[in-house]
C-alpha cells in the first residue's frame, strides 16, 4: 500500500498546529490597592519597631467611640469613597451611592456586582486598635484611624469574610487566600506602625510568618 501526502495537505495541518488553544481559566480580577502599603522590608522594619505588650481589655470598648463614616468629599462618606475608589466601572448618584459597579474582594477572591455585597473592612479593626493604644487617643484622633483613606486601613471585601474577621488580629484569623498574606500582613503592620499601637507576642509570630511569604 502506498501513501502520498501533499505539499497543501502539509500546509494545511501546519495551519492547523499554529492556531492557539483558548485558554479556558479566565484571567483573575484586578486586586484593589488602597495607598501606603510599604514593601516587605520595610513592613519588617516597622514591625520590628513596634512594641511588643499584652493586650488591655477593660471592657470599655465600644465602637461608638470610633466615630464613622466621614464625609471624605463632596457628598461621599468613607465607605462611599471606598467603594469608588476599590470598585471598577463604580457609577454613582447624586448622593454618592453606588449604582453600578464591581468589586474584587482581595481577602477571597470574589467578585460582586451588589454594592450590599461589600464591606468596608478597617485593616486593624476597632477594638483591636482599643485594647492596643487607642483607649488613651482622644475621640478626634479615633474618627481619624476609623477613617483613613491615605494609609492602607480600609479595604472593600466581601461582607461575611469582614463579618468572619470581626475583631480578630492576624494570630487568630487571617484571610482566605494564602496568596494575600503577604500584602495583608504589610498593610496592618503600616497602620499599626503610623498610629504607634502595640502588637501581642502572637500578633508579632503571625505577622512575621506572613511576611516571610513575600
Amino acid at each position: 500500500m502506498k501513501f502520498s501526502i501533499t505539499l497543501s495537505g502539509l500546509l494545511s495541518a501546519t495551519v492547523v498546529l499554529a492556531v492557539p488553544m483558548p485558554n479556558p481559566v479566565a484571567e483573575p480580577m484586578p486586586m484593589p490597592t488602597p495607598p501606603g502599603i510599604p514593601s516587605a522590608s520595610s513592613a519588617r522594619s516597622q514591625l520590628a519597631g513596634l512594641t511588643t505588650a499584652a493586650a488591655v481589655d477593660d471592657g470599655t470598648y465600644e465602637r461608638d467611640l470610633f466615630p464613622t463614616w466621614d464625609t471624605i468629599t463632596g457628598t461621599c462618606n468613607t465607605r462611599e469613597y471606598v467603594l469608588r475608589r476599590d470598585g471598577t466601572g463604580v457609577t454613582v448618584g447624586s448622593n454618592c451611592a453606588p449604582t453600578a459597579g464591581s468589586w474584587t474582594s482581595p481577602y477571597d477572591g470574589a467578585r460582586w456586582t451588589a454594592a450590599s455585597d461589600v464591606d468596608i473592612d478597617h485593616m486593624v479593626p476597632l477594638k483591636n486598635a482599643w485594647i492596643s493604644g487607642a483607649s488613651r487617643w482622644t475621640t478626634a484622633r479615633r474618627e481619624a484611624f476609623a477613617n483613613d483613606v491615605t494609609r492602607p486601613q480600609l479595604w472593600a471585601v466581601t461582607d461575611n469574610v469582614n463579618q468572619s474577621k470581626g475583631d480578630r488580629s492576624p494570630d487568630s484569623w487571617k484571610p482566605p487566600l494564602q496568596s494575600f498574606y503577604c500584602t495583608y500582613a504589610r498593610a496592618y503592620v503600616a497602620v499599626k506602625s503610623y498610629y504607634s499601637l502595640t502588637v501581642t507576642s502572637a500578633e508579632r509570630s503571625a505577622l512575621t510568618s506572613m511576611l516571610n511569604t513575600c
